[in-house]
């Protein structure tokens, strides 16, 4: 063989090999994403986060790869929005309302006091305007943003004291997230205490803090409230319901293909759902331990969940007139809202009438015949 006729098939070669490696998703090269989450293993809100990977890993096989780091692993929970911003990793999943120091938009985009309950978040978020108006705010400082889990309603505060009145808040020291939370935890003459999930149960247990909320029922649980506290106090005013998601810093998603970016927003879509699903069914299941365990439940009056539902109001339009980007969130989310009430009024009674339950017993009795 020629020299020329060589060199002709040694280019042949290395261009069919060249076009196999491309179009090849065995062959080419795979994506790695490290992702880090506000969350430690005892946080089962981290069951969320780890869903998300494990389904995006699934449908990105050979194009894109995610792993897990809980807080602490890389950075602290409260360093994960800096560290997706700079880049250091390329995904960070959170609770928005951490980031309300930076803007208080991301109160509205996390949870507020007396807010809406998740159906009505999930109707805000794919429906009202929510999703699209999270990425202009987390866009401002250079992310994406894609909510992957909207929480049933938190607990409530749980302690060692009642709090039935307004007046049993004064002087009392609580753990609580949220910076308009916190505003009217002072309107009611309690102090706000910043204390990491993972730290909760040691500040109660020293007596450092009065009392606590962190999430749902199985969270509490997970962090061992019930070996610490004696009373849940119920309703969770502070957070009727909240959302969370994933950030993702802006070079790492352009260098995605598009089709893999499209696999990601539907995934992250997919994922709301499964945690919608699985936090409502987990909170049933938590609340009888702790009924089991023998924790007490105190209810909040109606005149003082009025009251209070009347200052959050005021926080809400004091901070628009400072904040027009706080504006645009709170009145988009209430505007849904508005839309949902006009048939609100029409199920009121069959949401409001008491939990009963047909005859399980013959009904598992008639189950077991289709076995």
């Amino acid at each position: 063989m020629k020299k020329g006729q060589c060199v002709v098939m040694l280019v042949t070669v290395l261009t069919a090999a060249l076009f196999l490696i491309g179009s090849n998703p065995a062959i080419a090269k795979v994506i790695k994403w490290r992702v880090v989450t506000t969350w430690t293993p005892a946080i089962t809100l981290i069951k969320s986060d780890q869903h998300f990977v494990d389904t995006v890993n699934e449908i990105c096989k050979d194009e894109l790869e995610l792993r897990l780091f809980p807080a602490g692993e890389i950075v602290s929970s409260f360093e994960v929005f800096s560290a997706v911003q700079s880049g250091t990793v390329q995904g960070g999943f959170d609770w928005p309302g951490y980031w309300a120091g930076k803007n208080t938009a991301f109160g509205v985009l996390g949870a507020l006091p007396g807010g809406p309950c998740q159906m009505d978040l999930l109707t805000w978020i794919y429906k009202g305007g929510g999703a699209e108006l999270a990425e202009e705010v987390y866009g401002k400082f250079g992310m994406k943003y894609f909510y992957t889990n909207v929480i049933s309603a938190e607990s409530g505060v749980r302690g060692n004291k009642a709090f039935t009145k307004l007046s049993d808040f004064k002087g009392a020291k609580i753990r609580m997230s949220g910076m308009f939370q916190g505003q009217i935890l002072k309107e009611l003459g309690a102090a706000q205490v910043m204390v990491a999930g993972q730290e909760i149960y040691q500040a109660l247990e020293k007596g450092v803090i009065d009392a606590a909320e962190f999430s749902t029922p199985d969270n509490d649980w997970g962090l061992g409230f019930q070996e610490v506290t004696k009373i849940w106090n119920v309703p969770g005013w502070h957070q009727p319901g909240s959302n969370a998601g994933i950030m993702i810093s802006n070079k790492a998603w352009n260098e995605l293909p598009k089709t893999v970016q499209a696999k990601i927003k539907w995934a992250a879509m997919a994922n709301t759902l499964w945690s919608a699903a699985h936090y409502n069914m987990e909170s049933g299941i938590y609340a009888k331990k702790f009924m089991d365990k023998g924790t007490k439940v105190a209810h909040l009056d109606d005149a003082a969940l009025a009251e209070i539902q009347k200052m959050s109001y005021k926080v809400y339009l004091d901070e628009a007139q400072k904040n027009p980007l706080f504006a645009k969130c709170v009145y988009s989310l209430y505007q849904t809202m508005s839309v949902l009430a006009n048939f609100r009024d029409k199920e009121i009674a069959l949401l409001k009438r008491p939990i009963t339950l047909p005859d399980m017993e013959e009904l598992r009795k008639a189950a077991e015949k289709a076995k």
